[in-house]
């Protein structure tokens, strides 16, 4: 599967237990994407336009109004790299 550098890095984030939140305007638009990684860093290279690439790659989900999260399609996706924990 062809994935972006940068949305390799994001999904091996929310791998290792990060999260994704996202604000919404008063008209439910999108406004703002920030990723956190698990020790509460944010990840400079996740965007809007990443966001919504691996949400409609169905690779990150939102269960109940919670942070978004890496599903298991999106764990298969992901490639090994040197500093896995």
């Amino acid at each position: 599967m062809n994935i972006s550098k940068s949305e390799q890095r994001t999904l091996h984030v929310l791998a290792q237990g990060g999260s994704i939140r996202i604000e919404r305007d008063q008209n439910r638009n999108l406004t703002a994407v920030s990723c956190f990684t698990r020790d509460g860093h944010v990840l400079s290279d996740c965007s809007k336009q990443i966001f919504l690439k691996l949400r409609r790659r169905r690779f990150i989900r939102s269960e109940e109004g919670s942070p978004y999260r890496i599903t298991r399609l999106g764990l298969s996706a992901v490639r090994a790299q040197i500093n896995n924990r």
